[in-house]
């Protein structure tokens, strides 16, 4: 499912404009962003957490070149779910 494709639900569920719901869309995404850039998570009771996950330092290998390099310590962005969620799509998705 593309954004567009969520715009256009919520569009067709709530009986709002398109362009309505793909600013607040945007607006939606845009102030997570900023949150995990400012290090502060964003919990969503009953979807989940987007928070800000630490990599520490690690050595890692160029096979190609065949030397050791160090990764410094670094931040990520990282999506946790809600375990009502996780619960759902186990019980509920079929492939």
């Amino acid at each position: 499912m593309t954004k567009a494709d969520i715009v256009n639900e919520i569009s067709k569920n709530t009986g709002i404009e398109k362009v309505t719901v793909q600013k607040t869309v945007e607006a939606f995404m845009e102030t997570v962003k900023d949150s995990i850039v400012k290090d502060k998570n964003v919990y969503l009771r009953g979807f989940g957490s987007f928070i800000v996950k630490k990599r520490a330092k690690k050595t890692a290998r160029n096979i190609s070149k065949n030397t050791t390099i160090i990764i410094p310590e670094h931040y990520i962005p990282s999506f946790k779910p809600a375990k009502s969620f996780v619960n759902k799509v186990k019980n509920n998705v079929k492939r």
